[in-house]
């Protein structure tokens, strides 16, 4: 049976809200978020360690970021692009010689060396880059 909007005294108040265009346009937002969320974050994966008692969420929105990656058996990786410690150091040189370097992130697994760590905080340090921050998992 199909719904008659036909009112017989128009100046009575409707008392049903035709909420149709809405969830059509909830169910296209849920989709598209649904879609782009995963895509988001495109790094390589690594397993966090936890998160420290300390943290600092606080990142500067207008700061660039640059991420080296250590996977658990000791590789390095440039942003995405996997790299030795050599020529991991260059990139750094690089980095410093920009008239505002970016922070470099360092993304190191759970299951890494702490002396691949050590190197690559070494190099920072060589090139004269005092930006850095440590990923951590959330919890």
């Amino acid at each position: 049976m199909a719904r008659v909007f036909k009112r017989k005294d128009r100046l009575s108040a409707m008392s049903e809200i035709n909420i149709t265009s809405l969830l059509d346009l909830v169910f296209c937002l849920l989709i598209i978020f649904m879609i782009t969320t995963p895509l988001m974050e495109q790094t390589i994966p690594v397993n966090l360690p936890t998160q420290s008692r300390n943290p600092s969420n606080d990142r500067n929105p207008k700061q660039k970021y640059v991420a080296v990656t250590i996977s658990k058996d000791g590789q390095y990786a440039f942003e995405k692009e996997p790299v030795t410690l050599e020529e991991l150091r260059a990139k750094f040189k690089e980095l410093a010689a920009m008239p505002d370097p970016p922070t470099v992130s360092i993304r190191g697994d759970a299951k890494a060396f702490i002396e691949q760590e050590n190197d690559v905080i070494t190099a920072l340090s060589d090139a004269h880059i005092v930006k850095i921050s440590f990923d951590t998992q959330v919890k």
